[in-house]
């Protein structure tokens, strides 16, 4: 049996930058209609996209709205990291994240890209 192909996609990009927030999941959603497994990962500013209903704020010129993005991603298994040192940094409790949210540490993450075929940076 041929063995999944697997990427992770880090985002680092919040509401500033509606462009390069959205983008890594629309995809991430194309990837799972492939069969191919995603991975996202939010790190720095990007984590407060995690906070409570922030995503809904968020809509990128010419691509769907960003919290439907990521409830499609999240209803496909997709998982959604978010970086625990960037939360705390920031203040942000892990019950404070929106439901699917998975905090994580560097180890975790560094794991994740070990395992992947590709690793893309947004």
């Amino acid at each position: 049996m041929a063995e999944t192909e697997k990427i992770v996609y880090i985002v680092t990009h919040g509401g500033e930058d509606p462009e390069r927030a959205s983008l890594p999941f629309v995809l991430a959603n194309a990837a799972q209609v492939m069969d191919v497994e995603a991975v996202v990962a939010l790190q720095g500013s990007a984590v407060m996209l995690a906070k409570g209903d922030c995503m809904k704020h968020v809509f990128a010129a010419g691509l769907p709205p960003l919290k439907e993005l990521v409830s499609n991603y999240i209803a496909a298994g997709g998982r959604l990291l978010v970086c625990t040192p960037c939360i705390r940094e920031r203040k942000i409790d892990e019950s404070d994240l929106m439901e699917g949210a998975i905090p994580v540490a560097a180890a975790a993450l560094t794991s994740e890209i070990l395992s992947a075929t590709a690793t893309l940076v947004y």
